[in-house]
C-alpha cells in the first residue's frame, strides 16, 4: 500500500467516520484515531485489522478493515481517472500542435518543390501531357539551357549528380534538416530506379559532371589559376596514429640528414680524430686466456707453502729465543732519530776551553775551573701550556636556606622599586589579581550588583594571565637547531689547554664488524679524533679528546665491549681469546689526527710510516714493543 498524503487523509476522514459508525453503531474516537494513524503510516488491510483487535472484536475489526480498503480502492480509481483525462487532454493538445506543424511543413515542402521545378524548368513540362514523347521534353530542356546561358550574372546553386540542388544542411534549423534528409532519400530512390532500368523511357535528366580543375604550374613550380594568381592546394593532415608516427619519423630523418650535412660542411675538423658512430654496440663474449686459472691455483699453492715455511721458522726461532731479540733490535733501531748525536752539548760548552778534544797536561779534558762555583742556576719560569690564561676562582656554594633567603630579598627589592615607580606616576598601578575564589572579597558590592559581568571579566583576566605565561614559556623554549647545538656543546670539550690521548692495543680487529662499528661510532658520537691501524697480531687504536670524553671511551674499550667472547688465532696458529690493553694515556698540546678512520697496514714499516706522517711514531713503537714483549713472556712461561 502506498503512503497517502495529508490532503488525501483529510478528504477520507468523513468517509472513515461513516464507516466506523456503520460498523460499530457509534462514533468511537479511539477507533477512528487508530484508523487514521494506520493510513498515515501506510499500513495495509491485515495490519489495520491487527491494530483494531485491541479495541473491538475480530469480526468487526475485519469488517471495518474491508470498508477502509474499499475506500482506498475508490480513491485509487479516482486518481487513475483523473490521470487518464489529463493524459487525453495533453494528447489532444499535442496532436493539434503536430497538425499545425505538419501543415506548415507541407506548405514549406510545396514551396521548395515549386522552387525546384522553376529551377529545372519543370514549368515547361506542365504543358505536356502524360502521352508526350521524350523528344518534346528534350527540346524543352535544350531551350531552357539556352535561356540559362543568356543569364551569366545569375548565380544558381550547384546541382547534384541527379540534377536536384544540394542544400547546405549546416545552416538549417531542425525543420530544414528534415527536409534535406527527405531530399537525400528521394535522390537515392531516383538513383536506384535509374540503375535498374525501370525509368528507361522516363525523362533523361542531364548530368553535369563535377570535373577537377586543371593543374597549372608556373616557372617556379607554384600552383596558379587561369589568371596566373598563386593558389593554395588543400592539405590533408593525417589523423591515424600510425600515419602521425610515420610523419614524425620522416621529419626527424630530414632533421638528422640536414644536421649531418651541416656537420660535413664544417671546415674545422681534425682528420686525426676518429669519429665513433652513435650506435650502441652489442656485448660480445669475453673468453679467458688459456691457463689463467692454472696460474692462479699455482700462485695460491706457493703462497700456502711459503706461509707454512714461515711458521716453521718462527717456531724454531722462538725455541732458541732469537725471534724476540730480533724484533726488539728492529724497534730500537727504528726509535733512533735520523740525526747523529753531537759529541758536545750546548750546556757543556760553557765550562770547556775549546771542545772535548782539547786536553790539558795530565791528558784530561781541559775545563775552565773559574766558571764553576757553588751557585745553582735556576731556569726562567715559563707558564705551563695547560694552565688557563685567566685565573680560575672557586665558586661559592650556598645552602638551600641561604638561596631561599637571597631570592626573597631580591624579590623584595624589585617590589619596592615597582611601588616607588607607581607612587611617582611613572607606571600605572596593576589591576587586582582576581580569581573565582577571591571574587567577592576583592570587589565586594560590584560583584553583587552584576555578578555575570564580573565573572566574565574575571575569567577573561585569568585567560589573559594564562596566555602571558604560555607565551613566556614559548619564548624561552629552544628551537630544534638550538637544542642540537646545546647537545653538541655539552659533548664537545675545550681542548685549547691540552688534549687527552689514549693508545689501546687489540689482539685482533680485522673481521669483527660489530666491534669495529662500536669503536668508530662511539668516537664520532663523542666528537673525538684519532685513528685505527689494523696490523696482524697488533691492532692499535688512538683517540684524542677531553677528560669526560676520554673517561667514557675508556669505559667502552675496557669494560663495555666483551673482547673475550671472540676466539682468534695467535701468530703460532693457536686459538686464544681476544683482548684489549691500554698501552698509554697522557696529555698533548694539540691534536694530531682528524676524524677516526681505519687504516690497513700489512707490514710493520707501513704502519710506522702512517704514524710518522702524523708525527707520533712513538705511539706505534710503544704498542708494538709491548706486543713483542708479551709474546716473549708467553714463551718463557
Amino acid at each position: 500500500m502506498a503512503y497517502l498524503s495529508r490532503r488525501d487523509i483529510d478528504d477520507l476522514k468523513p468517509s472513515i467516520e461513516r464507516a466506523v459508525y456503520k460498523t460499530l453503531g457509534n462514533n468511537d474516537s479511539s477507533v477512528f484515531r487508530v484508523v487514521v494513524d494506520c493510513l498515515t503510516n501506510g499500513c495495509d488491510r491485515r495490519k489495520i485489522a491487527d491494530k483494531l483487535d485491541a479495541y473491538v472484536d475480530s469480526k468487526k475489526a475485519g469488517r471495518l478493515a474491508d470498508r477502509i480498503q474499499d475506500l482506498l480502492d475508490g480513491l485509487e480509481s479516482t486518481r487513475k481517472l483523473k490521470k487518464r483525462s489529463y493524459d487525453d487532454d495533453r494528447d489532444r493538445d499535442r496532436d493539434s500542435k503536430k497538425g499545425k506543424r505538419d501543415s506548415s511543413r507541407d506548405r514549406d515542402r510545396d514551396r521548395e518543390s515549386r522552387a525546384r521545378e522553376s529551377f529545372l524548368g519543370r514549368d515547361k513540362d506542365k504543358h505536356f501531357s502524360e502521352k508526350d514523347n521524350n523528344g518534346r521534353k528534350a527540346d524543352a530542356l535544350k531551350s531552357e539551357s539556352k535561356n540559362n546561358a543568356n543569364l551569366p550574372n545569375l548565380k544558381l546553386p550547384q546541382p547534384s549528380i541527379y540534377g536536384i540542388p544540394s542544400l547546405p544542411t549546416g545552416l538549417l534549423n531542425k525543420g530544414d534538416a528534415e527536409k534535406a534528409r527527405k531530399i537525400a532519400q528521394l535522390q537515392a530512390h531516383i538513383k536506384n530506379k535509374l540503375s535498374t532500368g525501370i525509368l528507361g523511357n522516363a525523362i533523361q535528366i542531364p548530368i553535369i559532371p563535377n570535373k577537377p580543375q586543371p593543374l597549372i604550374l608556373d616557372e617556379e613550380g607554384r600552383t596558379v589559376d587561369k589568371t596566373g594568381k598563386a593558389i593554395q592546394l588543400t592539405h590533408v593532415a593525417p589523423t591515424l596514429k600510425a600515419n602521425l608516427r610515420a610523419l614524425k619519423r620522416e621529419q626527424y630523418k630530414d632533421k638528422v640528414d640536414k644536421r649531418d650535412a651541416d656537420n660535413s660542411e664544417t671546415r674545422f675538423i681534425d682528420p686525426r680524430i676518429g669519429l665513433k658512430p652513435s650506435v650502441r654496440n652489442k656485448r660480445a663474449l669475453r673468453f679467458h686466456e688459456p691457463g689463467k686459472f692454472q696460474q692462479l691455483a699455482e700462485r695460491l699453492r706457493m703462497k700456502a707453502q711459503l706461509e707454512k715455511l714461515q711458521n716453521e721458522i718462527s717456531q724454531i726461532a722462538k725455541k732458541t729465543g732469537i725471534s724476540s731479540a730480533t724484533k726488539l733490535a728492529l724497534i730500537a733501531k727504528s726509535e733512533g732519530t735520523s740525526e747523529d748525536v753531537p759529541e758536545m752539548e750546548w750546556w757543556d760548552s760553557v765550562i770547556l776551553h775549546d771542545n772535548l778534544e782539547t786536553l790539558n797536561q795530565q791528558g784530561k779534558i781541559a775545563i775552565k775551573h773559574d766558571s764553576i762555583n757553588n751557585l745553582v742556576e735556576h731556569p726562567t719560569q715559563i707558564r705551563c701550556p695547560t694552565d688557563p690564561i685567566k685565573p680560575v676562582y672557586m665558586p661559592v656554594f650556598l645552602t638551600k636556606k641561604e638561596r631561599k633567603k637571597l631570592r626573597r630579598q631580591n624579590r623584595r627589592e624589585m617590589w619596592k622599586e615597582e611601588q616607588e615607580k607607581i607612587r611617582l606616576g611613572l607606571e600605572p598601578p596593576p589591576e587586582p589579581k582576581l580569581r573565582i575564589s577571591n571574587l567577592m572579597r576583592a570587589l565586594g558590592t560590584e560583584a553583587v550588583q552584576d555578578p555575570t559581568k564580573i565573572e566574565a571579566h574575571v575569567r577573561e583576566q585569568m585567560a589573559k594571565r594564562q596566555k602571558a605565561h604560555e607565551d613566556a614559556n614559548a619564548a624561552r623554549k629552544l628551537t630544534a637547531e638550538q637544542k642540537r647545538d646545546k647537545k653538541i656543546k655539552k659533548l664537545k670539550e675545550d681542548t685549547s689547554l691540552g688534549v687527552k690521548v689514549a693508545v689501546f692495543r687489540v689482539l685482533h680487529l680485522h673481521e669483527l664488524a660489530a666491534k669495529k662499528f662500536k669503536v668508530e661510532t662511539n668516537a664520532k658520537q663523542l666528537y673525538m679524533t684519532g685513528c685505527v691501524v689494523l696490523y696482524p697480531d697488533c691492532c692499535v687504536v688512538v683517540v684524542e679528546g677531553g677528560p669526560k670524553q676520554m673517561k667514557k671511551y675508556k669505559r667502552l674499550m675496557l669494560n663495555r665491549i666483551k673482547w673475550e667472547e671472540d676466539v682468534v688465532k695467535d701468530p703460532d696458529g693457536n686459538e686464544v681469546p681476544n683482548k684489549c690493553v691500554l698501552v698509554w694515556e697522557g696529555t698533548t698540546k694539540q691534536r694530531n689526527f682528524g676524524e677516526v678512520k681505519f687504516k690497513v697496514c700489512p707490514t710493520e714499516r707501513l704502519a710506522r710510516e702512517h704514524f710518522k706522517k702524523h708525527r707520533v711514531e712513538h705511539y706505534w713503537d710503544l704498542a708494538y714493543s709491548g706486543a713483542v714483549l708479551e709474546q716473549s713472556s708467553d714463551l718463557v712461561d
